[in-house]
């Protein structure tokens, strides 16, 4: 993408952000709440235009490669009491405008959904409904339906949200496994793993700064949190998955909580 910026009702959002994706990158999308991440994964996906500036994945216009990118998106508004199987979900994933008779599509595809599910640990859960499985588990769920269209691309966002700290280790470690075939977009807040199993970092609050290494910088921090570099408070740093703790001059102490385009 390049020059992009995209506004809601003339509030801008995102403004003039250029960033140019690696094939098998895998970058962790971080800034503070309302500050475009989730409007950024929009746009990838071809779901939002623009305002100005152009965006290409694999070489051509969003609208026409949505086939090649899996979205997992927040976990936050699911009815976990829907009754629906696991393999149900999982078939949705070959839903599109061309492909209208689910029921006609369900034999031919379930063998490929069963090999998905396998893939990611889950098979045994085929005929479970949702509100069963773990928050873990239902990721994993939301993955496999992603990857139904053979993606070259994954997107997730927040995607470790009610998930336990055990179920977050398991489900970065599927991750790094996706990526040695997928190229990883992830929306995230959690700092402490980003150095641990991302490959680069993409600040955005409203202008993006993009780092190629899996650090954070105090530069990248003060261009996320204006305030939280500004003497106020103390904020650690992750480098290379070991936490250190940058102090600014303090009055009082407080605890602060490129390639081919795609």
């Amino acid at each position: 993408m390049t020059s992009v910026s995209f506004a809601y009702k003339q509030r801008t959002v995102l403004e003039n952000l250029t960033l140019t994706v690696h094939p098998k990158d895998y970058i962790a999308i971080i800034g503070p709440n309302g500050g475009g991440k989730t409007t950024l994964l929009k746009l990838i996906l071809g779901l939002l235009k623009p305002d100005s500036g152009t965006i290409h994945v694999l070489g051509q216009d969003p609208s026409k490669t949505s086939h090649y990118i899996g979205y997992v998106p927040q976990d936050l508004h699911v009815n976990r009491y829907f009754p629906i199987t696991v393999m149900d979900i999982v078939l949705m994933g070959c839903l599109s405008p061309q492909k209208k008779f689910f029921h006609s599509l369900k034999k031919k595809y379930r063998a490929k959904a069963l090999e998905t599910l396998d893939r990611l640990n889950m098979a045994d859960y085929s005929h479970s409904t949702i509100c069963s499985l773990s928050g873990g588990q239902r990721q994993r769920i939301f993955i496999a339906r992603a990857l139904m269209t053979d993606p070259e691309i994954l997107l997730l966002d927040e995607p470790t949200t009610g998930i336990d700290s055990r179920g977050q280790a398991d489900f970065y470690e599927l991750l790094e496994s996706l990526n040695t075939a997928l190229t990883i977009l992830m929306v995230s807040h959690d700092m402490m793993v980003i150095s641990s199993h991302v490959k680069s970092v993409a600040c955005v609050n409203r202008h993006l700064y993009y780092h190629d290494q899996s650090e954070l910088s105090e530069h990248m921090i003060h261009n996320m949190y204006p305030g939280v570099m500004s003497g106020e408070c103390p904020i650690e740093l992750i480098a290379h998955g070991v936490p250190h703790r940058v102090l600014q001059k303090h009055h009082k102490l407080t605890v602060g909580t490129s390639g081919e385009k795609q």
